[in-house]
Order: structure tokens, then C-alpha cells, then sequence
């Protein structure tokens, strides 16, 4: 989409990074996974060092998360606007994916030390 890098990373990050399908309505089988957010820097940072900025490269554990939690706010205000959006499969179907999205915000939250050391070893 237009606009900054950041964007396209995170949301990358929020769908390739969890260990569960985005509807998945049992959290404990949510997580984030540093090694696929590690390969996935070593392929991004690989490819767009060179237009990347020392700002977008400072935030791109941030932008996991921003977009991940843009995308439950999008699900959950879906849900509560009677699912007239995304497809969805039975009633709470929005509501368990914003769940879902929120669980990962928490977990890369959590861990924004350790993301930025991984993101930084390929600068």
C-alpha cells in the first residue's frame, strides 16, 4: 500500500507471525514467534536496507504490533457493527479473531527488547 514500509512489515508480521490461524478462539495457542519475526527481518532488512530509514528500521518491532492491533480494532469494530465487513463464519467469528489479534499485540509488547535486538542484528 502506499505510505511507509512500516506498514506492509507489520502487517506481514501480524499474519506470519503467530503461531495460530487469526481466528483461532483458543488464546493459549496464540503466540509470536520471534524466529519467524527473525527470518522474516533477515529477508526484509536484506532487501530494503537501502531504502529503508534509521527511523523504519528503529519501529519495526513496533509496526508488528500497531498493525496487528489496527486489524483487531478493524475486527472488533466489524463485530460490533453487526459484521457487515469481513466474511465471517458464525456470529462471533469478529470478535474471537479481534481477540486473537489482541493476544499477539500483548506478546510482541512484551518482548520489544528482544524483537529490537533481533531486528538490529541485520542493519
Amino acid at each position: 500500500m502506499p505510505g511507509s514500509a512500516l506498514y506492509d512489515f507489520g502487517d506481514a508480521l501480524r499474519a506470519g507471525g503467530s503461531s495460530a490461524a487469526e481466528d483461532e478462539a483458543d488464546l493459549s495457542k496464540v503466540h509470536f514467534l520471534e524466529l519467524n519475526f527473525e527470518k522474516y527481518c533477515e529477508g526484509y532488512i536484506g532487501g530494503a536496507r537501502d531504502f529503508l530509514t534509521d527511523e523504519e528500521l528503529d519501529l519495526l518491532p513496533e509496526a508488528a504490533a500497531i498493525l496487528t492491533y489496527e486489524c483487531g480494532i478493524r475486527f472488533l469494530s466489524d463485530y460490533l457493527d453487526g459484521d457487515t465487513y469481513f466474511s465471517t463464519k458464525y456470529p462471533e467469528h469478529n470478535l474471537v479473531r479481534a481477540r486473537n489479534q489482541f493476544k499477539l499485540v500483548k506478546d510482541i509488547l512484551g518482548n520489544l527488547d528482544r524483537l529490537h535486538a533481533i531486528a538490529n542484528k541485520f542493519r
